[in-house]
């Protein structure tokens, strides 16, 4: 008798608040966002103390504290904004495919689309985060930003999140 090994199906459609949050969990995992968000909140704090000493006697420059404030707000914009701008690109990309099939098996996760499949084996996604509404697979600290998220809104049912979580906790690790 030959036993089938453990895989889990996922189907759904793409859903812009999934990706944006899938794209936060893999900024928070990687140190180069939160240097980036820390110098740019830093950076605009600086900015404004910069903007209200330029406003004390005894030569106020009222052109010098515009700039700061300015300044300031586009550093601190830009950094909060960045994820956001990220699952945007990624969503408009996503969506066109229209509906994802995923299966995760012990070897890895296949996504099929429209026009892609992709295969993905552990080795390069060896963590991952749970939230409330997804599993978001990882690569490894060293090697870059890399991702993929499973909603659990494409799951069959209630058990196969328990599925997943173990099928996922015997092959990669809980980040």
């Amino acid at each position: 008798m030959r036993v089938e090994p453990e895989r889990v199906e996922l189907v759904y459609a793409p859903d812009f608040g999934e990706v944006k949050e899938a794209v936060r969990v893999r900024l928070r995992a990687t140190v180069w966002w939160r240097l980036l968000r820390w110098t740019a909140w830093g950076g605009g704090v600086l900015a404004f103390l910069v903007a209200g000493l330029a406003l004390l006697p005894p030569s106020p420059e009222p052109g010098t504290t515009a700039l700061m404030t300015v300044l300031g707000l586009v550093a601190v914009g830009c950094a909060e904004s960045l994820p956001w701008a990220t699952a945007q690109s990624l969503f408009r990309l996503i969506r066109t495919q229209g509906e994802a099939h995923a299966v995760v098996d012990g070897d890895g996760g296949r996504w099929t689309s429209r026009d892609s499949e992709t295969t993905i084996r552990w080795p390069l996604l060896p963590r991952y985060v749970e939230t409330p509404r997804l599993f978001v697979l990882l690569t490894a600290k060293q090697s870059g930003t890399g991702f993929a998220y499973l909603p659990k809104r494409g799951l069959a049912g209630p058990a196969d999140e328990d599925r997943l979580r173990t099928l996922l906790d015997r092959n990669i690790t809980r980040a």
